[in-house]
């Protein structure tokens, strides 16, 4: 028989509640007689934005723990890609030249969508043949429409674990039903959920995408630049968009980046080239 020995000798804040009254008494005694860490509005004062940082780097990176989960693959791009099915029911419901136009729009967009749906696919597939829950990689991405739906999707319809880290905006987000349960995080603080996004990723992939993507794909080449990460691949999908959007032969021809920093990025058109860049620098083997 097992034995049976505490983890810790402590007792829980949750064990103290449940076996007393609680924070019953701050009726009697005041708002200052709340437990601090029960008082939601001490909690929310400026000066404790510091404790708020930690909690939100803390609590994600426990659940991850717990499910093994120590490598991503981030999925980044438009959240306002559909789907081929959806997009050819918009073409097919147009009842006049604008939302025909939208439609034929939405309906070439939906490649995007498609590809980040295979590229969930193949990592998914990767995992399968990894026994070991410690050396696989799991997509993780925004949590939200589009194209982090599809890569949420790909996976989950492979039967992998898929992560979604959420943020709160004015017009709330849900997330997309595709994410594993327990495993979509909502955060209010960019910074922490950037941090979420780069601390377990060893590669990141990029759809064409509108400003938030600018922003993340950014940040990622900074870091690398600067030396603050280690190196990984960087995999922009659709390789003339990201040329022609983003001139990056220019920045090194006017001495903004040295030629050498463009050997973090790698321009892929498909979804099986993205998966290929990211077995050949970690030398995967399925």
């Amino acid at each position: 028989m097992a034995p049976k020995l505490p983890r810790d000798n402590a007792q829980t804040a949750g064990q103290f509640i449940a076996a007393t009254h609680g924070d019953q008494d701050a009726k009697q005694y005041g708002e200052s007689y709340h437990l601090a860490f029960a008082d939601h509005a001490f909690l929310s004062r400026p000066e404790v934005r510091g404790i708020r940082f930690e909690l939100e780097l803390l609590k994600p990176d426990l659940a991850l723990r717990e499910r093994a989960i120590d490598h991503t693959i981030v999925v980044f791009g438009s959240a306002r890609f559909v789907s081929k099915a959806e997009a050819e029911k918009m073409v097919l419901e147009a009842s006049d030249d604008n939302a025909r136009l939208k439609a034929n729009t939405a309906l070439e967009n939906s490649n995007h969508y498609e590809s980040a749906r295979e590229f969930g696919h193949l990592v998914a597939r990767y995992n399968r043949t990894q026994p070991d829950a410690h050396n696989r990689l799991h997509i993780c991405t925004g949590g939200g429409p589009g194209i982090m739906e599809a890569a949420n999707r790909g996976a989950f319809e492979s039967g992998d674990l898929t992560i979604g880290l959420n943020i709160s905006l004015p017009r709330e987000q849900n997330p997309n039903p595709y994410i594993t349960p327990g495993l979509a995080f909502r955060f209010h603080y960019f910074a922490l959920r950037k941090m979420h996004f780069v601390m377990r990723a060893r590669a990141i992939v990029v759809y064409p995408g509108g400003f938030g993507s600018f922003d993340e794909l950014f940040e990622v080449l900074t870091l690398i630049q600067t030396k603050k990460i280690e190196p990984l691949p960087v995999i922009l999908v659709d390789a003339l968009h990201w040329q022609t959007v983003v001139r990056f032969d220019l920045l090194v021809n006017q001495e903004l980046i040295d030629i050498n920093d463009l050997k973090i990025i790698h321009f892929v058109d498909t979804a099986s080239e993205a998966w290929s860049i990211i077995q050949d620098w970690y030398a995967l083997v399925e």
